[in-house]
């Protein structure tokens, strides 16, 4: 069974992202990198040398990239079978966008909850990076 494996990324609407931002790293410390998000590193449990990223961005409220409505956060879960989870999904009736995306990065995919929540899925891709 294909499963949700942690939290690949949380995302906010800004008014101001540039401004809020710069508050979050100049109040709470987030180093900012040159994309102007955060990434949180940890390592992948039963596999210590393996080094993950968890990823905070801020998005402008115009963004289209939560979907329609009025949605100001959108969680981006790491999954291990990104085919399998959407068949799962599919079969129990959830909405699934049919665009997806692969690139260095992974394999995207879009869903939405039953409240009308868009939810990314993020298969990482095969080639994690090493100590």
């Amino acid at each position: 069974m294909a499963r949700v494996t942690g939290i690949g990324g949380i995302f906010l609407k800004a008014q101001k992202p540039d401004l809020l931002a710069a508050w979050y790293q100049d109040r709470l410390g987030m180093t900012l990198t040159p994309y102007g998000g955060v990434e949180f590193e940890w390592r992948e449990k039963g596999s210590p040398e393996t080094i993950g990223k968890t990823v905070w961005s801020l998005f402008p409220t115009e963004t289209e990239y939560f979907g329609p409505g009025p949605q100001q956060a959108m969680v981006n879960y790491r999954v291990d079978d990104l085919d399998g989870l959407l068949r799962q999904l599919e079969d129990a009736g959830v909405e699934i966008d049919l665009r997806q995306q692969n690139d260095e990065y992974g394999r995207f995919a879009w869903i939405i909850d039953p409240e009308g929540n868009r939810i990314e899925l993020w298969e990482p891709p095969l080639e994690k990076p090493k100590l």
